[in-house]
């Protein structure tokens, strides 16, 4: 069985390298899908309240056996909680639906900048932080603007900022603006979805001189960058294909050249930051 080494936080607490997204399972398939990656090896799991599978996802972590300070869950808060008590009532939720004491990391998963209440979501969740409720806070989707405000009204640094990233939007000044703030970046779509980018000819080269899949390239690309990467998947044949890219490398310039296939218009659905809205 494989498992993913782990980073250290800007809080000092430890993070799977890789994790399991589970959007958009649902139900006993979110049940058997969870149970399964666990088993293959995964241990950081992420959900959120609108992926409308916190139960499932609960019932996946009982069933797998294995014991809850050896996974890592991660859950957001949506748009519509974003109000100081709606977030602490929201995530207070969040837990008795999956039938947890604390969350791991908790998110905040768009700033949804014309509602302007994201910074009272953020000192709830600092709030929460300190009651043991969440172990470590972070946010999803927010620019460096939206960062640094947090940051200036409350002294806290995001532990991660989970953000689309893939080889077709690589996000290079969002990963510096990390690296600068001491925040880890955390992909969500790492795979690229519906235009994955399997058939690029430096993917398809690395695959063949490596023996893997483009899939287990593009996975690894995510590692050489320091990028959490949280494919998702409901077949433990791939679920384990995903995990295995800790034991091979890429060169410098395979990274940069995977990179280099970034585009203008490389967003999947143009959920940009700054407009998109998801309450």
């Amino acid at each position: 069985m494989t498992t993913a080494p782990t980073y250290e936080l800007n809080d000092g607490r430890p993070i799977p390298a890789l994790g399991f997204g589970t959007y958009p399972l649902r139900d006993d398939e979110a049940v058997v899908a969870v149970a399964s990656a666990i088993d293959a090896g995964y241990r950081l799991i992420d959900t959120a309240v609108n992926y409308g599978n916190e139960e499932a996802v609960g019932r996946g972590l009982r069933e797998s056996g294995v014991p809850r300070d050896e996974l890592f869950v991660t859950s957001k808060l949506p748009g519509r909680h974003h109000a100081y008590d709606d977030a602490i009532a929201s995530t207070e939720e969040s837990l008795e639906r999956l039938g947890l004491d604390y969350l791991d990391l908790h998110l905040i998963h768009w700033p949804n900048p014309s509602v302007g209440k994201y910074g009272e979501a953020w000192r709830a969740l600092v709030e929460l932080r300190e009651r043991g409720l969440v172990r470590s806070v972070g946010v999803s989707n927010f620019t460096r603007a939206h960062l640094e405000r947090i940051i200036d009204e409350t002294g806290v640094t995001p532990a991660v900022n989970q953000v689309e990233l893939h080889p077709y939007f690589p996000q290079p000044e969002m990963r510096a603006a990390h690296e600068e703030l001491g925040i880890r970046t955390e992909a969500w779509s790492p795979l690229g979805k519906r235009q994955a980018p399997y058939a690029e000819p430096v993917v398809t080269a690395a695959a063949e001189r490596l023996g893997v899949t483009p899939a287990q390239v593009v996975l690894r690309w995510h590692v050489e960058l320091g990028s959490i990467a949280i494919p998702k998947s409901g077949t433990p044949s791939r679920q384990r294909e995903n995990l295995d890219v800790f034991s091979f490398e890429l060169t410098q310039d395979e990274v940069a050249a995977i990179a280099a296939l970034g585009r203008p218009d490389g967003r999947l659905f143009g959920g940009d930051p700054d407009t998109h809205e998801e309450m």
